[in-house]
């Protein structure tokens, strides 16, 4: 074989190869065995017709686009390998010759990985990440606690507060016409929550059970339902019922019923101080690893990022989005009705994050390159196991599911990154 490539653009070329003789009788052997079965030829019963008879009647020719199917995929592998290049989507293939007794000769369009050029990515300076956990931290932990434990208390002829909850029948016009989605009966709301349209639950506070009032307010410009944003309505709204938040006394009693493992609040704070430290170190080092993966990247320079790449990673994307979908029992087509969004809004929401991704595996490929980082078998072997002992599978199971060079990209990138985070310091 002889394979030639030639750049046509920044990430495209040409790439021009020749299929041998010995490989291409392969080829028309698959494709005559492939087609003789379904022949019916006069003196032959079907299926046991010679190959000499069928080039006489049909011409070896017949064969070449089945044979050529069989022997590309092979050869066109070779061809990459000895020209050196990587590409990163299907080639567009066309046929420069296929002459009888000679070397058929193959030209591939193909997109390739873009250059990287790499700038510095070890010894890198982020910014200094905030570890330290106070007071007000801890105080507000222990108020989420006690706000998760707070009874309902009914008021009696008391106004309803910011923070209160009212009971409420509810229903909305545009007009002098109800709209779907308006109406709602013995509905709890707490007042100050956010949950409902802006302007709302302002408009409650100071109403009494027993009331009723109307409530009016403007749908933001970008409500999902097309058919009310921006619109003005008028919500007739009757409270049935005002009920104010009574919290817990903060004392032993309170940590003991909040946590068994301690005997008093001091405890508890000391408990949750721990538990935020260890929270707020963890957040701190994956802050550090990230800023300090994004300079490497942005340090780096990629003239062209290709369109298959992000296109790919962006399906990519869409399809793990849209499986979790699934998975809570919403399909495609609900999703896009439920949030007035299209395919195509989909792919552009997702766009700019697959364009980082793309550069970012791009770069830590380069580094791992730069400083041939290999995954070593035992590397392999110790993936394999974390893998069985994370996932609960067997390990002939894991291997099935994830071929070794797949193991092996997926650690020497691991490595990489270790490199550029682990040499990285705060200031």
């Amino acid at each position: 074989m002889t394979a030639n490539w030639e750049k046509t653009g920044t990430n495209d070329g040409a790439l021009t190869f020749t299929i041998a003789q010995a490989e291409i009788q392969k080829g028309l052997t698959t494709a005559f065995n492939k087609v003789k079965g379904s022949l019916n030829v006069p003196g032959f019963r079907k299926g046991k017709v010679s190959r000499q008879v069928f080039n006489r009647m049909y011409g070896e020719e017949a064969l070449y686009e089945d044979a050529l199917n069989a022997v590309l995929p092979e050869a066109y592998e070779a061809a990459v390998k000895e020209a050196g290049i990587d590409p990163v989507s299907q080639p567009k293939i066309d046929v420069v010759s296929m002459e009888k007794g000679e070397d058929w000769t193959i030209k591939a369009e193909v997109t390739v990985k873009p250059e990287v050029k790499l700038g510095d990515y070890k010894d890198l300076t982020v910014e200094k990440q905030d570890r330290e956990v106070t007071d007000e931290d801890v105080d507000a932990r222990i108020t989420r606690e006690q706000e998760a434990q707070a009874e309902l208390v009914i008021k009696e002829d008391e106004a309803a507060e910011d923070g209160d909850t009212v009971v409420i029948d509810f229903e909305g016009f545009l007009g002098e016409e109800t709209f779907e989605g308006g109406k709602g009966e013995n509905y709890s709301l707490e007042l100050g929550s956010n949950s409902f349209i802006p302007g709302f639950e302002e408009q409650l506070v100071g109403t009494k059970a027993g009331e009723s009032k109307d409530v009016t307010v403007t749908f933001p410009e970008d409500y999902q339902a097309e058919d009310l944003a921006g619109k003005e309505a008028v919500f007739k709204v009757t409270v049935h019922e005002v009920k104010a938040k009574e919290l817990p006394e903060l004392d032993d009693e309170f940590a003991k019923d909040i946590d068994d493992s301690v005997e008093s609040l001091a405890e508890l704070k000391e408990k949750y101080r721990t538990e935020l430290t260890e929270t707020k170190e963890k957040a701190a080092e994956d802050a550090k690893d990230e800023a300090a993966i994004r300079q490497a990247v942005e340090n780096a320079e990629i003239v062209e990022l290709p369109h298959s790449m992000v296109h790919d990673e962006v399906h990519r994307s869409m399809d793990e989005f849209l499986n979790n979908m699934q998975q809570q029992g919403i399909s495609p087509e609900m999703y896009y009705q439920l949030t007035g969004s299209t395919e195509a809004d989909l792919h552009t929401q997702f766009e700019g994050e697959a364009e980082t991704r793309v550069k970012t595996n791009l770069v830590i490929e380069a580094i791992a390159k730069a400083e041939g980082l290999e995954a070593s078998d035992e590397d392999i072997d110790n993936e394999i196991k974390e893998l069985s002992e994370a996932y609960n599978m067997p390990v002939d199971q894991i291997k099935r599911v994830l071929t070794e060079d797949m193991l092996k990209h997926d650690i020497t990138m691991k490595k990489a990154v270790e490199l550029v985070t682990g040499t990285a310091k705060e200031a």
